[in-house]
């Protein structure tokens, strides 16, 4: 590969991906994404855009925003169901386990290290027909 020019996303070793534009619907109060690797501010954007390993294991969801994504509207933010209430979405979940369940999760959705969604979140633009929605 020497000699070739590498397109934005592309390493070496690995091609470019790309991803289609898609519509997501959050609550209007959500706060706005933050930058890659910033601390999460809850915006949703992530879970809403695509579903995470432990919702396409546990729920068995491949596609969608995730059925665990919760808004709190007294935070004014967007929290994992699975991390807060496991038994809500895991019904076989023994009630002893929940710790570690929660641990577990906290994990493989990287709670507190930062945000890991590298797509871009943008309002959708105003319509000028006057129609409400």
């Amino acid at each position: 590969m020497a000699g070739r020019r590498l397109r934005c996303g592309e390493t070496d070793h690995a091609p470019a991906i790309e991803v289609k534009p898609q519509r997501i619907f959050l609550q209007r109060g959500a706060p706005d994404k933050p930058p890659l690797g910033a601390p999460c501010n809850g915006c949703g954007v992530c879970c809403a855009s695509a579903t995470c390993p432990v919702a396409r294991v546990f729920l068995l969801q491949w596609r969608g925003p995730c059925r665990a994504l919760e808004w709190h509207a007294g935070e004014a933010r967007y929290l994992c169901g699975m991390l807060r209430r496991p038994a809500q979405y895991v019904r076989l979940l023994p009630h002893a386990a929940t710790p570690a369940f929660a641990r577990i999760v906290r994990r493989y959705i990287a709670a507190g290290i930062g945000c890991d969604a590298p797509v871009e979140a943008a309002p959708p633009a105003s319509t000028t027909s006057g129609r409400r929605t």
